[in-house]
């Protein structure tokens, strides 16, 4: 059974910054691309960054100049860079990858 796992979440003020990694070693993880969604309570789940096989990144209005989407394809690790998180980004960080679902990881945004 192919298992992601996703680590970097918590707690942290407004204004501050988290990395989210989400590890995959059994994942043929170079030819695919790659995103993170994430859901908040009462809110559907929305894909937040995405990057192609080629490097190419894409992101949700919300987050643009703040997140960076990044992957190391050695290693096999899909990251985000999160920086001036607001309390609006509090919520269940998910990686999707190969049609597969990491286990998701609470980040909160909060005084």
């Amino acid at each position: 059974q192919v298992q992601i796992v996703e680590a970097g979440g918590g707690l942290v003020q407004p204004g501050g910054s988290l990395r989210l990694s989400c590890a995959a070693p059994g994942v043929r993880f170079s030819f695919y691309t790659l995103e993170w969604f994430r859901q908040s309570p009462g809110r559907q789940r929305e894909r937040v960054a995405a990057i192609s096989s080629f490097g190419t990144a894409t992101y949700a209005e919300s987050v643009k100049g703040r997140f960076t989407i990044s992957r190391d394809n050695a290693n096999k690790t899909l990251y985000l860079q999160m920086n001036s998180l607001e309390p609006d980004d509090t919520a269940v960080y998910y990686c999707f990858m190969t049609g597969i679902w990491g286990q998701g990881i609470q980040v909160t945004v909060s005084s």
